[in-house]
């Protein structure tokens, strides 16, 4: 490129252009004193900016480590070595060319002490929210760059972060302990599902500001409801302010864009190649997740799968540069030490860099031992969660990464519950699929830390319209009172239902709403016996030391009961689940769950009150479900 030539020409020369020095870009825009690791990479971005001198002001506890100079001359990186005795304060760069100079100043903060970096476990039950589709709680930022909201097109609908807040309190009597929300950091243009970033440090200006979300989490956290951010490393936004002027031509993988933007470049066309041409030679990825764990795969398949684009309009980072990597580590730890979320859910988390990913957990877990992070591996088998989390017993590589998501149990869920129970060799069903599912956990180190869910924000409804209530509520004690971190999403406490609710708005979230369902007023009589439900079984399940603490024993379904019994156990505390997988009532002997029964006479289902013995044979009606706290 002309620009990389003219660079190398002059930056080991004398010669200096008499021009003014500009900076319009510095990242992170700010950092915090204290921190365990004491390396520090300031980015700094602006016309010829690396043809600067750059010196750092003396302060104290403060030394420059290295000044780093890329192919494209706008862009300088300088590392500093920020120790433990570096006070809070403002440092100031000086940046020189000729006669020309510019100061500019950056903050060290102390370190936030807001609650918060907390975590999440198996007491927590995740609320998956898309922002955009939940409440529009501020109509002034509706409209951006010309994008205007249209509710019945697949594009911004308008809801925020004030929309959020608004209904905080609907969220913590739902009974959730924590919100995950789809990516809230800025996505350029008409896009609604967050996941092309356009600029790492900002909040999507449609939803609200930086201060806006940072408050949302100090709300939040006072409700006694964590928060966890979605974040995106293989890939960014083809709007991302990178694109423009790419840093280097090894920051994305593959240099593709690079040379396309070079060839526009020498023959005079200043405009940018259009991003997702693959006649023009870009290799997307084949998405061929297993290759990175078959013993057999070959090389070229597995560089493929990371080194292909996700998709033609999401270039790929390739973290492998080291300045790159840095860059997405800081900003990490910089978002949990501003706003003090407690986790964070990094989507495609198999398409990334695997040595760049293990050094993420590794530095965010040395900073926030408490800290969890659950990976997006979406594979329909559960060995590939026994590989992904750490501790694995069939990965040489430790991945580091805590919590993984269960897709496997959540598509046997869904494809099987409306079946009827069989057992028959040679044609297991319904409910046996499950339990079959949950006997694989001896390939997962810690089946305690993996995420179930029924649905969310990438895959069709739990519910699809007509189903009966029955599915929904044995889907939902199913889910929890199982193993692992439960994950609901949106909307499934009242059951939305089909294709066209996957992302649909909340009724309710806007004002020109004909129904409120955040109010039970404004729900229909099948949503409120939905809601009512899932709320008892939620708040409920805050408490329950078995279900939160406890150990899972579940017994094998027989073709004669054709029900699924499971325990929580801990310590002298026992909960019974039973599911009948039939469409006839079932008569359950209680001898054979002796072991976790023990000598408790009766169970009291915990949403309905009932009381059920168990010194007798118990009665489960047709696809019955019993959440029984044992007594005696």
């Amino acid at each position: 490129m002309k620009r990389i030539l003219l660079f190398l020409s002059l930056v080991f020369s004398c010669h200096l252009a008499a021009v003014a020095v500009e900076i319009e870009r510095m990242e992170p825009p700010f950092w915090y004193s204290g921190m365990k690791n004491h390396e520090l990479q300031v980015m700094f971005y602006g016309e010829d900016i690396a043809l600067s001198q750059v010196t750092l002001e003396d302060y104290e506890g403060v030394t420059v480590k290295e000044v780093c100079r890329l192919e494209n001359p706008n862009y300088l990186f300088v590392y500093l070595d920020v120790s433990g005795e570096a006070s809070p304060g403002v440092m100031e760069f000086r940046f020189s060319q000729g006669k020309n100079s510019l100061v500019k100043q950056f903050e060290l903060r102390p370190r936030n002490t807001d609650a918060g970096a907390m975590g999440f476990s198996k007491k927590d039950v995740l609320y998956l929210i898309m922002p955009d589709r939940f409440a529009n709680g501020n109509p002034d930022n509706d409209v951006l760059d010309g994008y205007e909201i249209d509710r019945q097109g697949g594009g911004r609908h308008g809801g925020d972060i004030k929309g959020i807040v608004d209904h905080l309190d609907y969220i913590r009597d739902l009974g959730v302990t924590a919100v995950w929300l789809n990516p809230v950091q800025f996505n350029k243009g008409g896009n609604s599902h967050g996941y092309a970033i356009s600029d790492f440090y900002l909040i999507d200006p449609r939803l609200g500001t930086n201060e806006e979300y940072r408050e949302m989490v100090r709300t939040a956290h006072s409700k006694g409801i964590k928060v966890v951010m979605d974040m995106i490393f293989n890939h960014c936004g083809s709007s991302h302010w990178w694109i423009w002027d790419i840093p280097s031509s090894d920051w994305f993988n593959q240099n593709w864009y690079a040379e396309k933007l070079s060839e526009r470049q020498r023959s005079g066309d200043t405009g940018r190649p259009r991003i997702g041409r693959r006649d023009d030679g870009l290799v997307t990825t084949t998405h061929y997740k297993w290759t990175l764990m078959d013993p057999h795969a070959p090389q070229s398949e597995k560089d493929i799968l990371v080194e292909g684009w996700f998709s033609g309009g999401m270039p790929d980072l390739n973290q492998r540069n080291r300045h790159l990597a840095r860059y997405l580590i800081q900003n990490s730890i910089w978002w949990i030490e501003y706003s003090r979320i407690d986790g964070i859910r990094m989507d495609t988390y198999p398409y990334a860099d695997y040595g760049f990913m293990e050094e993420w957990c590794r530095e965010i877990e040395a900073e926030y031992p408490d800290f969890n992070i659950v990976g997006e591996g979406w594979y329909p088998r559960n060995s590939a969660a026994g590989w992904w989390q750490r501790d694995s017993r069939v990965n040489d590589a430790d991945s580091r990464l805590k919590t993984v998501m269960d897709f496997d149990l959540t598509f046997t869920t869904k494809r099987e519950i409306l079946k009827e129970s069989n057992t028959k060799e040679g044609s297991e069903a319904g409910l046996f699929k499950i339990y079959e599912c949950l006997t694989q956990d001896f390939l997962i180190p810690d089946p305690d830390n993996v995420l179930v869910f029924l649905d969310n924000h990438d895959i069709a409804r739990f519910m699809d319209e007509g189903d009966p209530v029955w599915k929904f509520k044995q889907g939902v004690a199913f889910l929890l009172t199982t193993r692992g971190i439960p994950q609901m999403y949106y909307g499934t406490e009242i059951a939305m239902a089909g294709p066209r609710s996957l992302r649909a708005d909340f009724p309710g979230g806007w004002k020109e709403d004909k129904a409120d369902a955040f109010t039970p007023e404004g729900r229909t009589p099948l949503q409120n016996e939905c809601w009512d439900f899932t709320s008892r079984l939620l708040n409920w399940r805050k408490t329950s030391l078995p279900v939160t603490e406890g150990k899972l024993v579940h017994y094998t379904p027989d073709n004669e009961t054709r029900c699924y019994v499971y325990a929580r156990v801990y310590g002298d505390q026992t909960v019974l689940v039973i599911l009948n997988g039939s469409d006839d009532e079932r008569t359950v002997d209680m001898d054979r769950f002796s072991e976790v029964i023990r000598d408790s006479t009766y169970g009291k289902d915990v949403v309905t009150g009932e009381t059920v013995s168990l010194t007798a044979p118990v009665k489960v009606p047709a696809r019955g479900v019993y959440v029984l706290e044992l007594g005696k």
